[in-house]
């Protein structure tokens, strides 16, 4: 890891590597990053919007959408990544956190 990369350029770099889509709480973890989620989530929205301006479109940020874990409902229609703390179908509070990764266009 560099310690000149900011917390952006570590998680875009993390995204491109890794072979599945990881949680916001994987990645803290793993970049040992001293955030909260809220502020990763963030993060990823500014990360989605450069990944893809600076590859000229050829790299996106992919998002596997919350899932209730309870019923299978998932959470297709979000306006902006974020954990999601109930089901509207059941109520549950069982849910899958939303993943992420960076991937070349059409290798998704």
């Amino acid at each position: 890891m560099n310690d000149f990369e900011t917390s952006r350029e570590k998680i875009i770099r993390l995204l491109r590597e890794t072979t599945r889509p990881l949680t916001v709480r994987e990645i803290i973890s793993i970049l040992q990053l001293n955030t909260t989620p809220r502020e990763v989530y963030e993060d990823l929205l500014h990360i989605a919007k450069s990944v893809f301006s600076k590859s000229n479109g050829e790299e996106v940020l992919l998002m596997e959408p919350p899932r209730c874990r309870k019923c299978g409902y998932v959470f297709k229609d979000l306006r902006r990544p974020r954990e999601v703390s109930r089901c509207p179908r059941c109520k549950s509070e069982w849910i899958e956190p939303p993943r992420f990764m960076i991937s070349k266009r059409g290798n998704h």
